[in-house]
């Protein structure tokens, strides 16, 4: 079935929990159409019940390049384009630094970043073809600052930030647009079972590593950041005329961004003349 109306076709990923699941619920209720994917389709059935002819659900576990081809191409041959690609699929990961196991490390990256690379290269031929696109790239606040206890959760979301910053700038011309998510605590199942965790051994890390694992655990399912608001933020910015490459989502976020700005300007100016120093002088240049 080809779309040659103006409904947009969105593409997600991660539907079975937290933020996609909820975002495909919202988009469908518009009358939208909807790629719902997860690696395991049994989880995400229930969301298609009774907007069968709006969604079309694929398994795809975005580490997998040819499941990726696979899956752009059904949405394609189904509704002839995608609009929005929704790059949601991740983890966290609580570890130490020192206490990191590298394979553990690797896989939070083949997922958080090199899974949303993978989709992005796959819909951009597309999208640069009919000249309009958005490409919606979840980071985190944890991409902007950073905690105890997830550093590399925090590594995969700064090149998650970096990554869509280059992006925007290279296909705005295009007309394809790139929005960088940044939620902050929600209540989604980021820091439950999705979560993987490397317990603490070492004793000196037990009051900041520590101490973060058992609070991040005691409050799953208590933060103050709802799911089903923050889908609607994002379609709103979204359908913005105005565009900006950052949406913070809740109050924390917003909070511990705006203390990060701060403490970046702090540094810069503490150092500036240090910083200057190491130019040429004038005379020499």
């Amino acid at each position: 079935m080809m779309n040659t109306s103006d409904t947009p076709v969105w593409f997600i990923t991660g539907c079975s929990t937290g933020f996609g699941r909820e975002l495909a619920k919202q988009v469908l209720r518009k009358g939208w159409y909807v790629v719902i994917t997860a690696r395991n389709t049994d989880q995400v059935i229930d969301i298609a019940e009774g907007y069968e002819d709006q969604a079309l659900l694929l398994q795809l576990d975005v580490i997998n390049k040819s499941q990726i081809e696979t899956a752009v191409a059904k949405a394609e041959e189904r509704f002839g384009r995608i609009d929005v690609l929704v790059n949601n699929a991740g983890y966290g990961y609580f570890s130490s630094i020192e206490e990191g196991e590298e394979e553990k490390i690797r896989a939070q990256f083949e997922t958080n970043f090199f899974g949303l690379v993978n989709m992005t290269q796959a819909v951009l031929p597309g999208m640069r073809k009919r000249r309009h696109g958005h490409i919606i790239n979840f980071s985190s606040i944890g991409g902007l600052v950073a905690f105890t206890a997830t550093g590399y959760y925090h590594a995969t979301k700064f090149a998650v930030e970096g990554f869509s910053e280059s992006l925007s700038k290279e296909v705005e011309s295009l007309g394809i647009k790139v929005l960088l998510v940044e939620p902050g605590p929600f209540r989604t199942d980021w820091a439950g079972r999705s979560t993987t965790r490397t317990p603490v051994a070492i004793e000196d890390y037990e009051s900041t590593v520590g101490a973060r694992m058992q609070a991040s655990q005691r409050n799953s399912g208590k933060q103050q950041g709802d799911p089903v608001r923050a889908s609607e933020a994002i379609i709103n910015a979204v359908m913005s005329e105005k565009h900006y490459l950052r949406l913070l989502l809740g109050k924390p976020a917003y909070d511990f961004a705006m203390d990060k700005l701060k403490t970046l300007e702090d540094n810069f100016t503490a150092w500036q003349a240090l910083t200057l120093s190491a130019d040429y002088p004038e005379s020499e240049r």
